[in-house]
This record gives C-alpha cells, sequence and structure tokens, in this order.
C-alpha cells in the first residue's frame, strides 16, 4: 500500500557556474517536527527520475521524512540541452545533492539511499567530499564500475533471442525495436513485478521515449568510471543490496562488501533490479531497521 504520509513538492533554486537553475523535490512526511533523521533518495541513469523510487516513501511510515528529486537536466528539473558534455560531471549532481541538504537545513543529519547510478554517485559523495553529516548509506542494485556493469548485461544478453540481441545492439538507430527488446530484459533483470510499474515506465521513457531529452544520458559523465581502488574510503554504515536476478549480479556487487569495511550485504531472492517493486514491504523492512540500527535513527 502506498504510504498515507503528507506529501510536498516543488523546486530549489540551484546556482552553479554564475546561472541558476532548478531541482524539482517530492517530500513524504514532515521535516519540521520529525523524530528520525531524514532519508534522501537519489534516483539512477543518467538521465532518469525519481518517480520510479516512490515506493521508498513507506518509509515515511517509519517516521522516516523522505526527500525524493529529479536530478539536473531530467524530468522537471531544468533541462540544458545546449550545454556541452563537459558541463555534465559527477561534481555537478554532488554540488545539486548538496544544495538541496541545504536548502532543507538537514546537511548535518541525514541518510542516503542510492539506486543504481544514485548509489554510484552516493560513494562518490562520500569518497569525494567525506560529508560529516550523513550517518548511513544504503547502496542498492549498483555497480562498483560501468565496466563490470557492462559485462554482467552483456552476459545476461546472451541467453534473449537473437532479435532481442540485435535491437539491442542497434539501439537507437530504431528506437521502437530497441525500447521493447529492453523490456523484454527489463521483465527478467530488471523489474520481474506484474503488470510493469507504470512509474518505472515513466522513468524509463525519460531516456528511451520518443521525445525524451538524452542530454544526461549521451554524456560521458562514467566513461571508464570506477570506485573501486576508493570504497575503503567509506567509512560510514553502509548496506548493499541487489536482486538474485539483477544485472548488479553478486559478483558485481562483491566488491563493495569486500572493500568498505562497515557493510552489510543483503540480496533479495526474489528480486531483479528493483526490489522495493519486488519485494516491497520486506525491502522497507530491511531498510528502515538499517537506517535505524545502533541508535543512529
Amino acid at each position: 500500500m502506498p504510504t498515507s504520509a503528507q506529501a510536498t513538492n516543488g523546486f530549489i533554486d540551484f546556482p552553479y557556474e554564475g546561472e541558476v537553475h532548478q531541482t524539482y523535490y517530492k517530500v513524504f512526511g514532515g521535516l519540521q517536527d520529525r523524530s528520525r533523521t531524514p532519508v534522501v533518495v537519489i534516483h539512477g541513469g543518467p538521465g532518469l527520475s525519481h518517480d520510479y523510487l516512490l515506493p521508498l516513501a513507506d518509509l515515511a511510515d517509519q517516521s522516516y521524512p523522505v526527500i525524493l528529486y529529479d536530478q539536473i537536466g531530467n524530468a522537471r528539473s531544468t533541462h540544458l540541452p545546449n550545454k556541452p558534455p563537459t558541463f555534465w560531471t559527477i561534481d555537478l549532481f554532488i554540488d545539486e545533492l548538496e544544495n538541496l541538504l541545504k536548502h532543507f537545513d538537514i546537511q548535518d543529519k541525514y541518510h542516503i539511499v542510492g539506486h543504481s547510478w544514485g548509489g554510484m554517485l552516493a560513494c562518490e559523495v562520500v569518497a569525494r567530499r567525506q560529508p560529516p553529516g550523513l550517518r548511513r548509506l544504503v547502496i542498492s542494485d549498483s555497480p562498483p564500475s560501468t565496466a563490470l556493469w557492462g559485462q554482467s548485461f552483456m552476459e545476461l544478453l546472451q541467453k534473449f533471442p537473437q532479435e532481442v540481441q540485435d535491437a539491442i545492439a542497434k539501439g537507437f538507430e530504431d528506437r521502437e525495436r530497441y525500447w521493447n527488446a529492453l523490456l523484454e530484459v527489463y521483465a527478467v533483470h530488471g523489474c520481474r513485478a506484474k503488470p510493469f510499474p507504470k512509474d518505472l515506465e515513466y522513468s524509463l521513457l525519460q531516456v528511451y521515449g520518443e521525445d525524451a531529452d538524452r542530454t544526461v544520458e549521451d554524456a560521458p559523465i562514467l566513461s571508464k568510471w570506477t570506485i573501486i581502488d576508493r570504497l575503503s574510503s567509506i567509512k560510514i554504515p553502509t548496506l548493499i543490496i541487489n536482486g538474485r536476478f539483477d544485472i548488479a549480479q553478486e559478483k558485481i556487487v562483491k566488491p563493495f562488501a569486500d572493500n568498505i569495511p562497515n557493510s552489510k550485504w543483503r540480496i533479495f531472492e526474489k528480486s531483479s533490479h528493483t526490489p522495493f517493486w519486488e519485494e516491497r514491504e520486506e525491502y522497507m523492512q530491511v531498510v528502515g531497521e538499517f537506517l535505524a540500527d545502533q541508535g543512529s535513527s
């Protein structure tokens, strides 16, 4: 069942390099009279939107205020299709996140749940900035390097019919065939919930839709990216999550568990890349209990 917590939404001014952009946000639960630490949820992509992560708002039923947002260049936030590829950097997205934390005045005490690219970005936040206010980190269905992600995707793709493989190989040359082929793969390794969630479809169409703005998705933000050699710098309590049928397979996720000193790892046996849809109730229980552990809530 969707959360009964009150939701508010709006836009935050994001000053950057002499311009002011807009970050769209959605908050579930009250930030002013909170009894537990706020949870900031970072979406995947790069290039998607917060919508497919709306199940995380269920954490508000455990008294955690939950903040979701669309990253700059995506969905309801400011689009910048004329910016050069060099504009789109990891530090840009970290600066946007820090701006959001300051807007809500929670920079001294908050948790992060990052999904897929959002988990990669969250790791970079810690490795690059060592934020003192971040209490707990959840890395959900993320790879520690783009090379490992690519290898896993191609390995799993080999099990699909040749026409699916061919359509994905051609990519946006035939957008409709590409989209339909991706849905076949995602039905097994992306989201096994049936029917396929409309919020997830909406987020994916931000990249794969006919009129999608693919500026962020096309930017070389994660070219040759890896954080494996920097994972030991993540000292805060960390929960690593993946699904049994995830593109982020166990061997892909293992470097997080091997190299983050204070980490726990949970595999959701009936899930793929979106266990918050596939095993929603258990996911919220596991994450909620982790965030509350050792009196750090």
